[in-house]
């Protein structure tokens, strides 16, 4: 009894750590206005910071994506820590654009770390048969802690002295801790080889997932995409059309997408692999045509419901094309096709942000977001309509 108290007493402290790490990659959001009136930036620029940070998750998920497992999750945890502190004080010290260019890509570099190597050592920290509340505490950690970020900057900013200093401040606080609680918590990888052992991981579809890949990769790329819009431009939208400038308010909204997220991920052992695909792109598609609803005519309600539906869209639709490519995957080739999987998914962040972003300055940023929109619902409706004819197996 004593031992599982302290395994879950182990598992909860990883995953608190872990959420502190996600806290940082949102932490800017409800700032991006503050920073576009400081520097003087367009919204394309506010599109192209934030993809920056899209840009490192991939980096490091093909690159080291297996580090952990090599050296020891500690190790490639506090590495990323230390990324995480490195990305706090570029935000910190910013005197102009480059710093948070670099920012970014720190927060980036930071989040690829982490997204493997703690989702396996909360799960290995855990209590033999503690695997399902062990996913639970990932789950949490993860998506809430992406989450927490911009509520924690919104509150700050708006009631808190040094609105674009002090968030980071309180976050570098956090790390620091986190940093200590980690070091007394044990290793998990027993065998440990050198660094230079790790190869990067190419992406490949072997024959057998190649029919389930394609529709669990869209849904990835617009579930994401969806977050992507809602995490970048979308505090610029509240405060230019619906002239809400209360920044605890736009984190807030933010927050909501990831929160929702977290519930439709968790409500996925209650709906079934076979059906959490088909039934997110549905979310997705009615958070879509709500985002549109809000875009058109302007009402705040519509917003937070599309937060809400597309967000919980995007957690059935993420966790199911997860189940569903890992059980139709070779057990030899299962890592690559989900490294695969997350770089479409993280693609889905960077490449259609960036095109609202280009697209903002000749048509305006409501018109973009149409586009944007259009864009998705084609591509969400083809999914749809695929698993419709082809289900997953209930059994993936």
């Amino acid at each position: 009894m004593d031992g599982d108290r302290r395994g879950w007493r182990a598992c909860l402290l990883s995953g608190a750590v872990f959420a502190v790490c996600m806290v940082g990659t949102t932490l800017p959001t409800p700032l991006y206005p503050l920073y576009q009136e400081k520097f003087g930036f367009s919204e394309l620029t506010v599109t192209v910071v934030y993809a920056v940070y899209a840009f490192g998750v991939i980096g490091v998920l093909l690159l080291m994506g297996n580090a952990s497992d090599a050296v020891g999750r500690r190790a490639v945890l506090l590495c990323g820590l230390g990324f995480a502190a490195a990305g706090a004080v570029c935000f910190l010290g910013a005197t102009g654009l480059g710093w948070l260019y670099v920012g970014r890509l720190l927060s980036g570099l930071s989040a690829g770390l982490f997204t493997g190597a703690a989702t396996a050592y909360v799960m290995e920290l855990a209590p033999s048969g503690g695997a399902s509340r062990a996913t639970f505490v990932a789950t949490a950690a993860n998506m809430g802690g992406l989450g927490c970020g911009p509520l924690l900057a919104g509150v700050l900013a708006q009631y808190a002295p040094w609105p674009l200093y002090l968030p980071f401040a309180v976050h570098l606080v956090l790390v620091a801790a986190s940093a200590a609680v980690l070091l007394r918590l044990p290793e998990t990888v027993q065998e440990r080889v050198p660094l230079s052992t790790v190869r990067p991981q190419r992406p490949g579809l072997p024959a057998p997932v190649r029919a389930v890949f394609g529709p669990a990769a869209i849904a990835s790329f617009v579930g994401f995409a969806l977050f992507g819009v809602f995490t970048s431009v979308s505090p610029e939208f509240l405060a230019e059309s619906l002239d809400v400038t209360n920044h605890a308010v736009s984190g807030l909204v933010v927050a909501l997408a990831f929160f929702a997220s977290t519930a439709g991920q968790l409500a996925v052992g209650r709906v079934g692999v076979g059906r959490s695909l088909p039934l997110g792109c549905a979310g997705l598609l009615a958070g879509l045509a709500l985002l549109a609803g809000a875009l058109r005519w302007d009402l705040m309600a519509l917003v937070v419901l599309s937060a809400v539906v597309g967000g919980g869209g995007q957690g059935l639709s993420f966790r199911g094309a997860l189940a569903a490519v890992a059980g139709a995957s070779p057990a030899d080739r299962r890592a690559a096709v989900i490294s695969t999987l997350f770089v479409v998914a993280y693609a889905g962040i960077s490449v259609p942000v960036i095109g609202v972003g280009v697209l903002s300055g000749p048509i305006g940023l409501e018109n973009a977001g149409l586009v944007f929109i259009a864009c998705m619902a084609v591509l969400v409706s083809t999914a749809a309509a695929y698993l419709l004819r082809r289900p997953v197996p209930a059994k993936a």
